[in-house]
């Protein structure tokens, strides 16, 4: 989507390590009008494709998710990264890597709000090594969900785990591909 592909390219920070700050638009600080055009595109893309539920986790996640759920009128649901006192012991779970974060985390989806019926699109902001899909992807296979597809904000291809996943079955939309990024810059994937 060449209006992300600018926007990155203007306001994205990239930082050693293969980290891409785009917090000034995407994830601290949002562009509202970007993301509306991003759930448009994920909406043309899967359009047809009967998705009843949009699923991502906490907290990156949740703004284009909940964009797409709007222009898809249908629920989001975020995985939750710990259980609080409020979420019953009825819940789907999957551990998972987090690549920014640098540590692991459990997924936690509530039994309620995801079951056999639910044709779910994974919706997030970022793909690099795929272990949040993959999580979400578990979540969704034990609670009997059919998975539509995943959407991405920003897939970091040379990190692998798009193509992964692609390899496994999976369809993924993302609507920016960095092939390759250093310090000094990034290149995407045409």
């Amino acid at each position: 989507m060449k209006e992300l592909e600018d926007r990155i390219v203007q306001d994205g920070k990239v930082k050693p390590g293969g980290i891409l700050k785009v917090d000034s638009f995407l994830n601290h600080q949002i562009d509202p009008q970007l993301l509306y055009s991003m759930a448009m595109e994920l909406k043309r893309l899967y359009e047809g494709c009967g998705v009843n539920k949009i699923l991502t986790v906490e907290a990156s996640g949740i703004a284009i998710a909940a964009m797409a759920g709007y222009v898809f009128s249908c629920p989001l649901v975020f995985a939750k990264k710990s259980k609080t006192k409020n979420i019953s012991d009825a819940v789907w779970t999957a551990e998972v890597e987090s690549f920014t974060h640098g540590g692991s985390n459990t997924l936690i989806v509530s039994k309620e709000y995801l079951g056999p019926g639910d044709r779910v699109l994974i919706v997030d902001d970022f793909l690099a090594t795929g272990a949040a899909l993959y999580g979400l992807k578990s979540i969704c296979e034990q609670a009997g969900a059919e998975i539509v597809g995943a959407g991405i904000e920003i897939e970091k291809v040379f990190q692998g785990g798009g193509n992964r996943l692609r390899a496994e079955g999976m369809r993924i939309e993302s609507l920016a591909k960095i092939s390759s990024m250093a310090d000094n810059g990034l290149e995407f994937e045409k």
